[in-house]
């Protein structure tokens, strides 16, 4: 260890590093260096806190586990492994998510320093509001591809993970999802959605049939369709698809028949909608296609992997019943449990599901099918991960960590991994100073306060806690919600206390435009001020919107050294962009930029294992931002993880 070696540290310091107790939070790619580091740097107290499990394509990066270790809990063999460098070292696992009520402020206050290697952006939203109750020093890190960043983030002095507003995520119209794609990607939503209203969560704005609403049908060809729709159906409601699904067994024959044929005719029936478009073409389940759209041969063949060959229509079709008949089964065992299934790129069924009902969707409408590879990154937003670059980053996280144990904080400014070297050589390019926290930070302000528009009239107590204040601003279960003139709670932290008000919209207990409204989150010891705008709502708009999200203002110049201020900043930062996914609860994504008059510093987060929240990869003025999602899962076969482009 560094710390037996004379002369490595000083001896004030050496012991400082000694009795220091810190946290890592995340055991992924970043995490696995990050804990290495640590150790072989003399650190003796540490704690690793991972609600995930090894899978076999972490297997080629995250160097603490081997194959006999699949499975496992990720923190507990991190831990494990580590003490084989080091046998002295006291490590604690916690095979947990660090979101749980059993990591309080009064957890967090325990540590000399936390450092992150997460992936998503709830958890780093969670981690940084904790650290800002604790007041104990937070040390944020990121990789995205060859690029990455580190940052400090002290109450106080430096700006917190939410100072800066985090871009929408990209969404598509309903009425284009479910009756005129145009583009790969339009295809690919559609079959999640199918996925979760045959086999998930259903949400009623996940809906795959026909919209009949659609304001570009609107006329007589509409009218006919939605006459012709009441007499097959005897003028009766519709059943919902997964109650049609069940009833008729989930036939693989019967799905395709009405997804691909009897919606797809129906389709047609709304003629307005091909005055200017190609209309689509029905599949028969009997006679599909044995070549690709466009292609001479029966399968087009790029010569590389399975997984990156486009199958044929015919193909699809015998993918979609093999993934059907596997989805049901195991959609049978959870409703024993009474759950359901939750799509993730790394299951085989669910993501040959989606690929085969993609393609199979895209041939209808003429458009260009996809390998299951780039269908699977699309679906997940995946970029590569470098086992390099998480190494990199990892022992700039320890470098930091020793100046923040020396109070050194100035000397902990924001250090960049930019993929190509700037005009002085340089790949790892730092900060000349540390950012000020933004004085409208909605988290670390001295008065946080946030104005959400929506409808007072539609919007019920029980939606605005779960999309508002859970998922988007990002509030334990352990909130308390009042209105600020008459004192009133509208929603309590004590179970069953405001459950009648569940159901009632925020009009009905007195919420209209203008009012005000105090949340209080009791595990993050944090209070938010909320103004309500009410705005009557749209077809296909957003159901609310966080108004002054982008009311922040710039952070003061500073001196242009950094990483992306160099004129090849841009050719840096410029790679592919991976397509857009669809509209997303959180977003999470997440590491916003810090802009100087003439840069965009791009910043990015280590994307471990997660099925795409809200990551943020700031980028320069030529590069895409990317976030990654909110479930954290093992990374599939294709050996690389997955952000969720903003």
């Amino acid at each position: 260890m560094a710390t037996k070696i004379p002369g490595v540290f000083e001896p004030n310091l050496e012991e400082l590093i000694k009795k220091s107790k810190v946290l890592v939070v995340g055991a992924g790619g970043i995490g696995c260096e990050l804990l290495k580091n640590l150790v072989l740097s003399g650190f003796a107290n540490i704690e690793i806190v991972d609600l995930d499990t090894i899978d076999v394509s972490n297997l080629n990066r995250q160097f603490l586990f081997h194959k006999q270790h699949v499975g496992k809990s990720k923190a507990k063999v991190a831990r494990e492994s580590a003490l084989k460098f080091n046998p002295d070292a006291n490590i604690v696992a916690h095979h947990a998510s660090i979101i749980s009520t059993d990591f309080g402020v009064n957890y967090f206050k325990e540590f000399t320093l936390v450092m992150n290697a997460l992936d998503n952006r709830a958890a780093r939203n969670h981690v940084n509001r904790m650290c800002l109750a604790s007041e104990v020093p937070l040390i944020e890190s990121g990789t995205a591809g060859y690029e990455g960043q580190v940052e400090l983030i002290k109450k106080g002095e430096t700006k917190c993970y939410e100072c800066d507003p985090k871009p929408a995520a990209k969404s598509y119209p309903g009425c284009t999802i479910r009756n005129t794609p145009s583009e790969p990607i339009h295809c690919i939503v559609w079959a999640k959605h199918l996925f979760n209203q045959l086999f998930g969560e259903v949400d009623a704005d996940e809906e795959v049939s026909p919209d009949t609403e659609d304001p570009e049908a609107v006329g007589e060809a509409g009218a006919k369709a939605a006459s012709s729709e009441a007499k097959a159906n005897g003028d009766v409601e519709r059943t919902s698809t997964r109650k049609w699904a069940q009833s008729s067994g989930y036939d693989p024959q019967k799905l395709f028949t009405k997804f691909f044929n009897a919606d797809i005719k129906y389709l047609i029936s709304m003629s307005d909608l091909w005055k200017t478009r190609k209309p689509p073409r029905p599949l028969e389940w009997n006679s599909l296609p044995d070549a690709v759209a466009g292609s001479s041969s029966q399968v087009l063949d790029v010569g590389g992997l399975k997984d990156q060959r486009v199958w044929s229509v015919q193909e699809c079709g015998a993918v979609f019943e093999t993934s059907v008949k596997e989805l049901k089964r195991k959609f049978d065992a959870a409703l024993e449990k009474d759950e359901h299934l939750v799509w993730d790129k790394d299951d085989k069924a669910g993501m040959d599901f989606v690929a085969a009902c993609a393609n199979i969707r895209a041939h209808i409408f003429s458009i260009p099918e996809k390998s299951r590879f780039d269908i699977k990154s699309m679906a997940g937003n995946i970029i590569p991960a470098i086992a390099t670059s998480n190494a990199i980053v990892a022992g700039l996280v320890v470098l930091h960590a020793i100046q923040v144990l020396q109070a050194k904080f100035q000397s902990c400014q924001t250090v960049y991994l930019r993929k190509k070297p700037n005009h002085r050589n340089q790949m790892v390019v730092p900060e000349k100073l540390l950012t000020a926290p933004n004085p409208k930070c909605p988290v670390c302000s001295p008065k946080p306060q946030r104005t959400v528009g929506l409808d007072v009239t539609k919007m019920s107590i029980a939606e605005f806690e779960e999309q508002v204040l859970k998922k988007t601003l990002n509030m334990s279960p352990m909130v308390d919600v009042m209105i600020e003139a008459s004192g009133s709670v509208i929603i309590s932290s004590e179970e069953g206390e405001t459950e009648a008000n569940n159901e009632k919209h925020l009009e009905d207990l007195g919420v209209k435009d203008g009012a005000i409204l105090i949340a209080d989150d009791y595990l993050q010891q944090y209070t938010l001020r909320l103004i309500i705008s009410h705005r009557v709502s749209q077809r296909d708009g957003p159901e609310f919107e966080i108004l002054d999200q982008t009311d922040l203002p710039t952070p003061p110049p500073q001196p242009s050294t950094s990483a992306a201020s160099e004129p090849a900043a841009a050719a840096a930062a410029s790679e592919t962009p991976a397509p857009a996914t669809e509209k997303m609860d959180t977003n999470g994504d997440d590491i916003t930029s810090t802009t100087t008059p003439d840069s965009k510093k791009r910043k990015v987060e280590e994307v471990e294992e997660v099925t795409v929240e809200d990551n943020d990869v700031p980028s320069s003025p030529a590069a895409k931002k990317v976030r990654t999602e909110e479930k954290p899962t093992p990374s599939g076969d294709s050996g690389i993880e997955e952000v969720y482009l903003d």
